[in-house]
């Protein structure tokens, strides 16, 4: 038998494979039982009889269900994505560049997010009970009980249109630098800090107290520590599991929960391709879209499994 740990990651690891291939197959029959015919749907009204015959001929709509699902499941096995139906290219391209953009706005939202709510949340336990405590947690209560379209709304209103300071668009290029796309994305990445910091804050503070309520904890307070060098030295590190699993609960939505983000200024991520292919009732962008976002949502929860496991004592050194 291998370490503890190693078996646990494995079996994190399979079980995760299998819940992407269970996803697979809901995706794939989400996107079949939807309502119309996408022959139809693609030539428009207009199109003869003989002209949509011949297209579900060519896209292999006339093939059993399963045989559709497996060929799909083969190509997005080895690379391929299928081709958009709306401009006939290859959808791997296009997610490519759309999918770096929502890395990136996800990816300066945690930079910014993850830090505050860990230093809120040591904060709130050092003044428990008192108005920072109540301040804190009144405030990202608020937040998160917005909806991030208003939020959005909001912040466009007050800092875009009467500040002036960033602008209510955030459209980004290869040809910005580094401080313009940060400037571009200061808004969306405004709204996703205000609607993850909430829950990451007070899993942190809750883990803390948990913990202080040791004996442990209790011997270094008669030992003369101070109160922040406790929390910091003893309750912390040993509080660190159930916070980074929430913490990784919530890069998962920031990388899955973009979506209304990015239509609401208009940012050119995997979100805003989404809703625009399916309008257009593009079934493959569709079902590559939502397979890259059960991926990463797995994917994540896989790394919060594995680094709770590693940050168990008991399993680092078995006896």
């Amino acid at each position: 038998m291998g370490h503890p740990i190693l078996n646990l990651a494995g079996q994190r690891i399979a079980l995760g494979c299998l819940l992407l291939l269970m996803a697979s197959v809901l995706i794939f029959i989400g996107t079949q039982i939807l309502p119309g015919d996408i022959a139809q749907s693609i030539l428009g009204q207009s199109a003869t009889p003989e002209a949509v015959a011949n297209l579900r001929k060519d896209l292999g709509l006339n093939d059993p269900a399963y045989i559709r699902y497996f060929t799909w499941l083969s190509g997005v096995l080895q690379g391929d994505l299928g081709v958009a139906l709306s401009n006939g290219k290859p959808i791997a391209e296009a997610v490519g560049q759309r999918l770096s953009n929502t890395l990136f706005l996800a990816g300066w939202a945690a930079v910014i997010s993850v830090p505050l709510a860990v230093l809120l949340g040591l904060l709130a336990v050092q003044y428990k009970n008192r108005w920072p405590d109540k301040l804190i947690s009144g405030v990202t209560l608020t937040t998160i009980s917005l909806p991030e379209f208003f939020l959005g709304y909001l912040l466009i209103y007050f800092i875009s249109v009467q500040l002036r300071w960033f602008p209510s668009v955030a459209i980004i290029n290869d040809t910005m630098s580094l401080w313009q796309k940060l400037n571009t994305i200061a808004l969306p990445v405004a709204v996703l800090v205000l609607v993850v910091l909430a829950q990451m804050m007070r899993m942190t503070r809750a883990a803390i107290l948990n913990v202080m309520q040791s004996a442990y904890i209790e011997t270094a307070e008669l030992k003369g520590i101070t109160p922040f060098q406790v929390i910091r030295k003893h309750a912390f590190p040993n509080a660190i599991a159930p916070i980074i699993n929430v913490i990784m609960l919530n890069l998962a939505y920031l990388v899955v929960g973009v979506v209304i983000v990015e239509v609401v200024f208009a940012y050119p991520g995997m979100g805003q391709y989404l809703v625009d292919h399916v309008s257009k009732r593009d079934v493959p962008v569709v079902q590559a879209c939502a397979l890259i976002f059960a991926s990463v949502y797995i994917s994540l929860n896989i790394v919060a499994d594995i680094v709770s496991i590693v940050a168990n004592p008991r399993l680092r050194h078995p006896k």
